[in-house]
Formats: C-alpha cells, structure tokens, sequence
C-alpha cells in the first residue's frame, strides 16, 4: 500500500538530507505510528507519500501508484485515495458539522445526492449523527476532531494519514479519537500516524516507525515508544520482522520536540502552499516556536488571508492539488477568496 525503497529527500537549502536511504513497506489495513523528535523528518515523510513534495533518489508506491513517475495532472486524482487528519482541526468556522465534512467531496465535484448520503453515514461512524447543525464553536475539542476524521473519511480513501491527531487533546478524549481510528482501521483503512505521543504508541502497540536525524531507525511490530532520538550513538535499525517488545519499559524521556536554537534559525525554511521554501529573516525568540509548527504542520498563514480562508485553502488543496488556485507568481488573496466562494455552497 505505501513503499519506500531507498528514498532521499534533499530540500533545495538543505544542508542535510531531510530523508535519506529510508526503506519500509506499509500493507494495506496496517496500522502504523510515524515517531520522532522535531526535524526527524516525519512531516517530509508525510508529504512525500501526498506527493506535494517530490523525492531526490528511491521510488516511492502508493496505492498502487509509482509516485516518481506520476504525472502533476494526476495528482488530484490519486489524493482522493488519502484522507488527511491534522492536529488544529482545520474546521470551517462559518459551516455546519455538515457542511464542513461535505466540503472534501464538493471540491472533488461529487454531486448533491451522493454527498447527502456520504456525509451522514461518515458522521454516524463517528458518532456525529446528532450534530450535524453545529457550528465548529459549539464542540468540544474531541468532537471537532471527530468532524475532522469524518470529513477525512468521507470518501471512502484507502489511506489515512493523521498528523498529530491528539495533540491538542486530554488524554481521555485522545483515547476516544484512538477508538475512532481502530474503528476505521477494522475496516480496512490503512493509518499512518505522526505523533509525539508515548501513551497513546504504548496504549495500542502497533507497528512503530522511529526517524532520527532523516534516518529510519527502528521499524518493529507491536511496539512500544521506547524513544532513541535523544540518543547521540547511533541507533541499528531493527526490522520489523523481530519479536514484541512488549516485555520492555518505556524509556524516562518521551519524544518531544526540540527548542529552536538561535544559531540554527537561519538554516530553517518555512514553507507557504504552492510557493517556494523561504527563509525567514531576523527571527526573534518568541517567533521560534512558530516555526517549529509550520515546519510540523507544512502550511503557513499567507499574507492577506484570514485563517478561515487558509484553512479553506488548504482543505481545497489537499483535496485537489489544482495549481490554478494559488497564484504563485504574485500572490493575491482575493484570488483565493473567490475560488473558495466559488467552490463553497
């Protein structure tokens, strides 16, 4: 369902390799954490399997698809096989639970009658049924991810991909989201998770794939955190081929994401949607932890956009790839107000 063979990625800046030589193979209806500090590669990772990066070496299969050799017109096309779960949520705040989750299947241009069925079989599963009216300020922090994973969901992808899905949660709602995807993976769904989260990896012991420094340095089977990434010796990579290690303890430090040292801001990038990766100039202390997140979450706030209209954007986006919507020229925010008025019932 989803194969690494060998693969490199280089950001054009880059000093190091953001990935390199990283082998795994995911099956179809497999059920895998994505574990690693800050800037072990995890988000690059993600977005190569959503093909909005593009690998330097290797090739990469998803969903029967040779990534390397697919098309930019295609894209669209094959993002409908990958649903996407982010951390903030990305809800529409001036549409319904309803209209949010109906959203992903306008912008595919799926018509009126299907997307009044799909939408409420999708909320029922998460147990929604009853909220479709609500606005997004009228849930909880677990129901709006709830709506999140539905509108993920919707179409029925082969792969879901979630970024930090809990991250803004409690641990007892992050519990219940995890049921939601069990719910989804007993389905046949494949989920691939980023997250940071040692209760939740040593919770449900699935497969664990550990990035350290780019590198793939742990791939094992019910598996527990067991974080390496602080460790400076380097790390063998175990295959996932070898027995449980659900007999062993936790390590005393789980992996959190690294503080920002001020001599290393001016190697980082910040990437905007559909432009290139720029560098920020003279970054101050408070801004560093914002930068950490946009290298975490891929996306930034454009200039001249709210963060309503970003997030329409993005969900756009993410469901279509189209090039047209972004105007990476010159960019101007009305452009992106009218294509979402457009494209928004």
């Amino acid at each position: 369902m989803i194969k690494f063979d060998s693969v490199t990625k280089i950001y054009k800046n880059g000093a190091t390799p953001a990935l390199e030589n990283v082998t795994f193979n995911i099956e179809r209806g497999e059920f895998v954490f994505l574990v690693g500090s800050s800037g072990s590669g995890k988000s690059t990772l993600l977005s190569l399997i959503l093909r909005s990066e593009r690998l330097n070496d290797g090739q990469i299969y998803v969903a029967g698809r040779d990534l390397k050799t697919l098309t930019n017109w295609r894209v669209p096309e094959f993002r409908q096989q990958i649903g996407v779960v982010f951390q903030n949520f990305r809800l529409l705040a001036n549409k319904t639970v309803f209209e949010n989750v109906a959203f992903a299947l306008q912008v595919i241009g799926k018509r009126k009658k299907e997307i009044n069925q799909l939408v409420p079989e999708a909320l029922e599963l998460v147990g929604l049924q009853d909220k479709a009216d609500r606005f997004p300020d009228q849930l909880s922090g677990g129901e709006r991810q709830r709506v999140a994973i539905a509108r993920a969901f919707v179409n029925k992808p082969l792969i879901i991909m979630a970024d930090e899905p809990t991250g803004n949660l409690d641990p007892a709602t992050s519990m219940e989201i995890m049921k939601v995807f069990e719910m989804i993976n007993s389905m046949g769904t494949t989920i691939l998770m980023a997250t940071h989260s040692e209760e939740i990896v040593n919770s449900f012991q699935k497969r664990v794939l550990e990035l350290k420094q780019g590198h793939l340095v742990r791939d094992e089977i019910n598996a527990r955190y067991i974080s390496q990434v602080d460790s400076d010796a380097p790390v063998p990579t175990k295959n996932r081929r070898t027995a449980s290690s659900a007999g062993r303890k936790p390590s005393a430090q789980s992996a959190k994401a690294a503080p920002v040292a001020q001599e290393d801001v001016e190697n980082m990038t910040v990437r905007i949607p559909k432009r290139p990766r720029v560098i920020p100039d003279n970054i101050s202390t408070s801004q560093m932890k914002t930068v950490n997140n946009v290298l975490d979450n891929e996306f930034a706030l454009a200039d001249g956009l709210t963060t309503e209209e970003q997030m329409a954007y993005d969900s756009y986006y993410e469901q279509t790839g189209e090039s047209d919507f972004f105007n990476t020229s010159s960019f101007d925010a009305n452009i992106v107000r009218g294509k979402i008025d457009e494209e928004t019932p």
